[in-house]
């Protein structure tokens, strides 16, 4: 059991259950309704859910390829979390990553077969590579770690509106083509598909530099030259409270379309769960000093970015 405890620490199994929440949210809050709400094909669903597990299984093998080469860095950062080598053998963290990572693929390719949607696969493809050399290069560098975290944030989103986008109708017969729905409505699925992604970039860039803010001793000691090393804290904390106040800003202009539309319990909750809390982390961020402050504010990002996905349901709630 204890082995089995530390294994699922090292996939950052919370974190996976949040990617499946989000696809599936996004499949049945937003796309399911608007392309065909009245017919349910399950060979479509069985596919949404290699498209999830393939999601899952390389963000795992992301997970365990990162803390394969974080080995030194965590033993000064948080040497009380530290899974390999401790309880797993770097010798099987690696074996562990390759297998996440080839069944990730393996599914993404599968889904791309059947449905003729090369882009899925290639995808995966990509996702893979930008974990290994984020791990093993881009994490040490300048913003570019954060970046490449961010956009793999982004695409959890992006490759549900695609796979369903580009689904073929000769497929599943009686699917409707994208074609034939009303453009209007596929212009807004794909402006809430790229709210969402824009969301999950942002919000995930605040909590990647905010991290690097808690890890700063052991980043320092290894030669990383994430922002808080190369620029200071001061720097560091000036840059996430912009983000911060350009998101604020934005989910505010969100909520005066919602006013027009009527969506008074969709506001209150962006208000009190989203917005409310954004201005509270940058405050707090303004204050903290010690790793510990910076791990909390970590998790209260954490807690904005599920708020923000949750938030799909009122689109269900209001247009059923």
């Amino acid at each position: 059991m204890k082995l089995a405890g530390a294994f699922l620490r090292l996939i950052r199994y919370p974190n996976l259950i949040f990617i499946g929440i989000t696809q599936f949210l996004f499949y049945f809050c937003i796309l399911f309704p608007a392309i065909h709400p009245e017919v349910f094909f399950a060979d479509e669903f069985s596919l949404l859910l290699f498209l999830v597990a393939s999601s899952v299984s390389i963000a795992a093998g992301g997970y365990v390829i990162n803390d394969y080469f974080d080995l030194n860095i965590d033993q000064v950062n948080k040497p009380e979390r530290i899974v390999v080598e401790k309880h797993i053998h770097r010798r099987w963290a690696i074996i562990w990553h390759w297998v996440f990572s080839t069944a990730g693929v393996v599914m993404g390719f599968y889904i791309s077969f059947i449905t003729r949607n090369w882009l899925i696969g290639f995808s995966n493809v990509i996702c893979v590579l930008l974990l290994w050399v984020y791990s093993t290069t881009f994490k040490k560098k300048l913003l570019s770690g954060n970046i490449i975290i961010s956009l793999l944030t982004a695409w959890v989103v992006l490759v549900v509106f695609f796979f369903v986008d580009y689904f073929p109708a000769s497929i599943i017969p009686g699917r409707q083509m994208p074609a034939a729905i009303d453009e209007q409505v596929h212009r807004r699925i794909m402006r809430l598909a790229f709210l969402y992604a824009g969301f999950a970039f942002v919000i995930s860039l605040i909590r990647e530099v905010i991290k690097d803010m808690e890890d700063m001793e052991g980043d320092a000691r290894y030669g990383c030259k994430t922002m808080p090393v190369v620029w200071g804290i001061p720097v560091a904390k000036a840059f996430t409270g912009a983000w911060l106040m350009v998101l604020t800003g934005s989910l505010l202009a969100i909520q005066f379309y919602a006013m027009y539309l009527g969506w008074w319990w969709s506001i209150l909750y962006c208000t009190l769960l989203i917005i409310v809390p954004l201005l509270w982390i940058a405050r707090k961020l303004y204050v903290a000093s010690v790793a510990g402050d910076y791990h909390y504010l970590s998790g209260a990002v954490k807690f904005v970015m599920l708020a923000g996905i949750l938030s799909m349901i009122f689109f269900k709630v209001y247009q059923s």
